[in-house]
């Protein structure tokens, strides 16, 4: 159980286009809205020394990285991030929502890359501590329909230009976590608009204990 004062850590999950960034926005200000004091920020990333991981990471061809280098990179980044912003907020009794945070990594690099969830939880666990989200977010979506998506907006990148095959594992990665994992995890439906898609994420919100609006102490 967390502790009394402690904030809540939510993360956002899901494949490339998913609209994780889109349902993170609308979700802290419907907790702001609720009076409970909400720090975004994202994976990689979220301070000045971790963006800078997160241009070598995602940038570049499809194969500059191995996976492993890419967990490593992925790591150093998240070291900073929890030291910066995510353990300081939730000491300081905020609530953080984050689009990605440590499944990713289990997912991109340890399924879908090959180095396997027993490796990339090992290199975690002094790493992460205590720290675990009290609630993740699975937006699930066909990758074909995700990466058409950000084609759409104009994004791209290293992991959006990886063979279809790759994202499919992506797709079935984090399904098979939320599946071991059924009581921090809340998969929702990311094909349907955008409104239908927030309803069901403010509503994975009951899970948490005490709910958003009755107690924000």
């Amino acid at each position: 159980m967390p502790q009394p004062n402690r904030g809540r850590l939510i993360t956002l999950e899901g494949g490339e286009g998913a609209g994780k960034t889109t349902q993170q926005r609308r979700l802290a200000a419907h907790l702001e809205a609720r009076g409970i004091e909400t720090v975004l920020t994202r994976e990689p990333g979220g301070t000045p020394g971790a963006e800078q991981i997160r241009a070598l990471v995602t940038g570049g061809a499809v194969d500059r990285w191995s996976a492993m280098t890419e967990l490593l990179l992925m790591m150093a980044a998240r070291s900073d991030h929890l030291d910066r912003v995510v353990r300081p907020a939730l000491d300081a009794g905020r609530w953080v929502v984050s689009d990605r945070f440590h499944d990713s990594s289990r997912v991109y690099q340890g399924l879908a890359g090959g180095l396997g969830l027993e490796v990339v939880d090992r290199l975690h666990a002094p790493l992460l501590g205590s720290t675990l989200p009290d609630l993740t977010l699975l937006l699930d979506l066909d990758p074909r329909v995700g990466r058409e998506r950000r084609r759409a907006q104009g994004g791209g990148g290293r992991f959006e230009d990886k063979h279809d095959d790759y994202h499919d594992r992506v797709r079935a990665g984090f399904l098979a976590l939320a599946r071991a994992e059924p009581r921090r995890f809340a998969v929702v439906d990311a094909a349907r608009a955008e409104d239908e898609v927030a309803i069901d994420v403010i509503d994975a919100l009951r899970r948490l204990d005490p709910q958003p609006g009755r107690s924000a102490e």
